[in-house]
Protein backbone atom coordinates (compact mmCIF):
# COMPACT_ATOMS: atom_id res chain seq x y z
CA UNK A 1 0.00 0.00 0.00
CA UNK A 2 2.80 2.33 -1.13
CA UNK A 3 1.97 5.79 -1.75
CA UNK A 4 3.94 8.20 -3.25
CA UNK A 5 2.22 11.80 -2.70
CA UNK A 6 3.21 13.53 0.79
CA UNK A 7 1.35 14.97 3.07
CA UNK A 8 0.48 18.59 3.08
CA UNK A 9 2.30 20.45 5.83
CA UNK A 10 0.69 23.65 5.91
CA UNK A 11 -3.18 21.11 6.25
CA UNK A 12 -2.86 21.32 10.04
CA UNK A 13 -2.69 25.16 10.35
CA UNK A 14 -5.23 25.80 7.67
CA UNK A 15 -7.11 23.10 9.33
CA UNK A 16 -7.13 25.15 12.25
CA UNK A 17 -7.44 28.09 11.23
CA UNK A 18 -11.27 26.64 9.70
CA UNK A 19 -12.14 24.79 12.70
CA UNK A 20 -11.73 28.02 14.54
CA UNK A 21 -13.45 30.45 12.03
CA UNK A 22 -16.48 27.69 11.40
CA UNK A 23 -17.03 27.63 15.44
CA UNK A 24 -17.14 31.41 15.32
CA UNK A 25 -19.26 31.95 12.22
CA UNK A 26 -22.25 30.14 14.48
CA UNK A 27 -22.00 32.27 17.24
CA UNK A 28 -19.97 29.15 19.21
CA UNK A 29 -17.99 28.84 22.47
CA UNK A 30 -15.65 25.88 22.67
CA UNK A 31 -17.78 24.76 25.39
CA UNK A 32 -21.09 24.75 23.06
CA UNK A 33 -19.06 22.59 19.97
CA UNK A 34 -17.82 20.49 23.38
CA UNK A 35 -21.00 19.71 24.28
CA UNK A 36 -22.55 19.28 20.61
CA UNK A 37 -19.60 16.77 18.87
CA UNK A 38 -18.79 15.28 22.18
CA UNK A 39 -14.78 16.15 22.14
CA UNK A 40 -13.08 18.21 25.22
CA UNK A 41 -12.79 21.79 25.54
CA UNK A 42 -9.13 21.28 25.80
CA UNK A 43 -9.15 19.05 22.51
CA UNK A 44 -11.10 21.47 20.85
CA UNK A 45 -8.74 24.24 21.90
CA UNK A 46 -5.53 22.55 21.19
CA UNK A 47 -6.69 21.55 17.39
CA UNK A 48 -7.95 25.60 17.45
CA UNK A 49 -4.29 26.68 18.35
CA UNK A 50 -2.75 23.75 15.47
CA UNK A 51 -1.02 22.37 18.66
CA UNK A 52 -1.92 18.23 17.45
CA UNK A 53 -3.45 16.90 14.51
CA UNK A 54 -6.79 16.15 14.24
CA UNK A 55 -7.85 12.46 14.23
CA UNK A 56 -10.91 10.82 12.18
CA UNK A 57 -12.65 10.20 14.79
CA UNK A 58 -12.69 13.92 16.15
CA UNK A 59 -12.83 15.06 12.37
CA UNK A 60 -15.93 12.69 11.96
CA UNK A 61 -17.64 14.09 15.34
CA UNK A 62 -17.05 17.57 14.31
CA UNK A 63 -18.37 17.31 10.74
CA UNK A 64 -21.40 15.90 12.46
CA UNK A 65 -22.08 18.75 14.60
CA UNK A 66 -21.29 21.14 11.64
CA UNK A 67 -23.88 19.11 9.02
CA UNK A 68 -20.88 18.42 6.85
CA UNK A 69 -18.78 15.77 4.86
CA UNK A 70 -15.39 15.42 6.30
CA UNK A 71 -14.52 16.22 2.41
CA UNK A 72 -16.75 19.10 2.46
CA UNK A 73 -14.00 20.70 5.93
CA UNK A 74 -11.11 19.22 3.77
CA UNK A 75 -12.28 21.29 0.69
CA UNK A 76 -12.58 24.34 2.79
CA UNK A 77 -8.92 24.29 4.06
CA UNK A 78 -7.38 23.53 0.42
CA UNK A 79 -6.85 25.44 -2.60
CA UNK A 80 -9.70 26.54 -5.07
CA UNK A 81 -11.28 24.43 -7.45
CA UNK A 82 -9.74 23.35 -10.65
CA UNK A 83 -10.81 21.11 -13.01
CA UNK A 84 -7.78 18.82 -13.49
CA UNK A 85 -6.53 17.48 -10.46
CA UNK A 86 -2.82 15.69 -11.13
CA UNK A 87 -1.77 13.40 -8.26
CA UNK A 88 1.14 15.53 -6.50
CA UNK A 89 -1.61 18.33 -6.15
CA UNK A 90 -4.25 15.97 -4.34
CA UNK A 91 -4.29 17.13 -0.83
CA UNK A 92 -3.26 14.03 1.58
CA UNK A 93 -4.88 13.90 5.13
CA UNK A 94 -3.03 11.41 7.60
CA UNK A 95 -4.04 10.43 10.62
CA UNK A 96 -1.24 8.27 12.19
CA UNK A 97 -2.79 7.53 15.67
CA UNK A 98 -4.98 4.81 13.71
CA UNK A 99 -2.87 4.06 11.00
CA UNK A 100 -5.17 6.04 8.24
CA UNK A 101 -4.73 7.62 5.24
CA UNK A 102 -6.47 9.81 2.83
CA UNK A 103 -6.00 11.49 -0.51
CA UNK A 104 -8.75 13.63 -2.28
CA UNK A 105 -8.70 12.81 -6.17
CA UNK A 106 -11.57 14.31 -6.38
CA UNK A 107 -12.46 16.83 -4.15
CA UNK A 108 -15.80 18.45 -4.05
CA UNK A 109 -16.69 21.56 -5.73
CA UNK A 110 -19.82 23.62 -5.68
CA UNK A 111 -20.61 22.72 -9.30
CA UNK A 112 -20.12 18.67 -8.87
CA UNK A 113 -22.19 16.56 -6.35
CA UNK A 114 -19.74 13.73 -6.05
CA UNK A 115 -16.29 13.64 -4.81
CA UNK A 116 -13.71 10.92 -4.62
CA UNK A 117 -11.06 9.60 -2.16
CA UNK A 118 -8.40 7.44 -2.30
CA UNK A 119 -8.23 5.69 1.21
CA UNK A 120 -5.72 3.18 3.07
CA UNK A 121 -6.36 1.45 6.88
CA UNK A 122 -3.35 -0.54 8.27
CA UNK A 123 -3.54 -3.95 9.46
CA UNK A 124 -5.36 -4.17 12.81
CA UNK A 125 -6.78 -0.40 12.64
CA UNK A 126 -10.56 0.36 13.52
CA UNK A 127 -11.86 4.03 12.79
CA UNK A 128 -15.59 4.73 14.08
CA UNK A 129 -17.90 7.48 13.13
CA UNK A 130 -20.65 8.09 16.28
CA UNK A 131 -22.74 10.22 13.24
CA UNK A 132 -23.40 10.85 9.79
CA UNK A 133 -22.39 14.34 8.75
CA UNK A 134 -25.46 14.55 6.45
CA UNK A 135 -28.47 12.22 6.92
CA UNK A 136 -28.88 9.86 3.77
CA UNK A 137 -25.00 10.74 2.22
CA UNK A 138 -24.52 8.48 -0.66
CA UNK A 139 -21.33 6.11 -0.39
CA UNK A 140 -19.78 3.79 -3.17
CA UNK A 141 -16.99 2.19 -1.77
CA UNK A 142 -14.94 -0.48 -4.10
CA UNK A 143 -12.07 -2.47 -2.35
CA UNK A 144 -8.53 -2.30 -4.52
CA UNK A 145 -6.57 -4.39 -2.20
CA UNK A 146 -6.36 -6.24 1.34
CA UNK A 147 -9.70 -6.62 3.71
CA UNK A 148 -11.82 -4.81 5.06
CA UNK A 149 -14.89 -5.08 7.65
CA UNK A 150 -17.51 -2.07 7.31
CA UNK A 151 -20.34 -1.86 9.74
CA UNK A 152 -23.41 0.87 8.33
CA UNK A 153 -26.14 1.33 10.57
CA UNK A 154 -25.33 -1.85 12.92
CA UNK A 155 -25.06 -3.86 9.88
CA UNK A 156 -21.28 -5.63 9.00
CA UNK A 157 -19.58 -6.30 5.68
CA UNK A 158 -16.51 -8.07 5.08
CA UNK A 159 -14.96 -6.63 1.95
CA UNK A 160 -12.40 -8.04 -0.42
CA UNK A 161 -10.69 -6.56 -3.44
CA UNK A 162 -13.03 -6.16 -6.23
CA UNK A 163 -15.93 -6.25 -4.09
CA UNK A 164 -18.39 -2.93 -3.88
CA UNK A 165 -20.41 -1.95 -1.13
CA UNK A 166 -22.80 1.10 -1.69
CA UNK A 167 -25.05 2.40 0.79
CA UNK A 168 -26.29 5.46 2.48
CA UNK A 169 -25.67 6.55 5.73
CA UNK A 170 -28.60 7.54 7.92
CA UNK A 171 -26.13 6.92 11.33
CA UNK A 172 -22.79 5.38 12.69
CA UNK A 173 -20.38 3.89 10.56
CA UNK A 174 -16.57 1.97 11.58
CA UNK A 175 -14.27 0.53 9.21
CA UNK A 176 -12.30 -2.25 10.60
CA UNK A 177 -8.92 -4.03 9.30
CA UNK A 178 -7.78 -7.80 10.59
CA UNK A 179 -4.59 -7.88 12.10
CA UNK A 180 -2.82 -9.60 9.29
CA UNK A 181 -3.99 -7.35 6.34
CA UNK A 182 -4.43 -3.25 5.59
CA UNK A 183 -7.21 -1.93 3.26
CA UNK A 184 -6.82 0.15 0.16
CA UNK A 185 -9.87 1.38 -1.01
CA UNK A 186 -11.56 4.30 -3.71
CA UNK A 187 -14.36 5.77 -1.71
CA UNK A 188 -17.03 7.57 -4.07
CA UNK A 189 -19.13 9.84 -2.20
CA UNK A 190 -22.28 11.60 -3.74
Amino acid sequence: MENNASPDPDLDRRMAARLKTLRQDRGWSLDDLAGRAGVSRATLSRLENAEVSPTASVLGKLCAAYGMTMSRLMLMVEDDFVAWVPERAQAVWVDESVGFRRRSVSPPAQQLAGEVLACELAANARIAYDHTPRPGLEHHLLMLDGELSITVDGQAHDLRPGDCLRYQLFGASAFATPPHSGARYLLFIV
